[in-house]
């Protein structure tokens, strides 16, 4: 079972977005699963000692690893865990942006309410890129409107995040890294941020404006057998 904290450089950061960015099969899910147990430890234990809410975009929810995930956790900490972990990882689906804005107000309301036997410490997406894969064309006026989207959605995650001091995790897809002098219509794509997986240079999806979103990225990149992880501006204060 990898120690979360070692392979993201101490651990995920409160009250702010942290985006988990790598190519299909690079561990990004995993990670986010193995997150949603852990947080449930007290914090003398790498925890954050709170429930959490998990909202997927695409494909089928992965339930039976996740059972598998909270079945060795609890084997491992059968003093600190509830005999079913999974009791403490609320579970939706969403398929577009907007149904996410909806969701997001819900989950504040479903916070202050209180009524969980944890209180709601982190919040995971995967995948954010997913509800912008088709919904939005390239158009000026398009690309204006999925800005502002992305702007509502960050600044709801972070109001969310500051005010009930909630770890935020998004997982995000990659694109072919664009080099600078390259673009498509005279239009530059991706953002500087670059890195190396599968023996190809590829850069996080969603380009610049979703970049200035967050507070701090991690990369996950293939070679061959093993999974590296790259760490870019992270502010980590207080640790799961």
């Amino acid at each position: 079972m990898p120690n979360t904290r070692s392979l993201l450089g101490g651990g995920i950061a409160c009250n702010s977005i942290t985006e988990l960015v790598g190519e299909s099969g690079s561990g990004k899910t995993q990670l986010c699963l193995q997150l949603t147990v852990r947080a449930q430890l007290p914090p003398s234990h790498g925890g954050l000692g709170g429930s959490s809410i998990y909202i997927f975009t695409e494909f089928s929810f992965p339930f039976r690893r996740l059972q598998q995930l909270g079945n060795l956790y609890h084997a491992s900490y059968p003093n600190l865990l509830r005999l079913e972990p999974l009791e403490d990882i609320y579970v939706h689906g969403v398929h577009d942006a907007q149904e996410l804005i909806h969701v997001l107000g819900d989950i504040e309301a479903f916070i202050a309410i209180d009524h969980t036997r944890l209180p709601v410490k982190l919040i995971v997406i995967d995948s954010i890129a997913a509800l912008f894969r088709s919904q939005y064309q390239t158009t000026p006026a398009d690309l204006k409107r999925r800005s502002e989207m992305f702007f509502n959605i960050s600044g709801t995650l972070k109001g969310l995040a500051n005010k009930y001091g909630l770890a935020v995790v998004v997982t995000n897809q990659v694109v072919d890294f664009i080099g600078p002098h390259h673009g498509v219509n005279g239009v530059r794509l991706g953002n500087l941020e670059s890195l190396d997986t599968s023996g190809r240079r590829v850069s996080p999806a969603l380009g610049l404006a979703w970049a200035h979103c967050i507070n701090s990225r991690v990369f996950l990149a293939r070679h061959e057998q093993s999974i590296e992880v790259d760490i870019r501006n992270a502010p980590f204060n207080k640790y799961m």
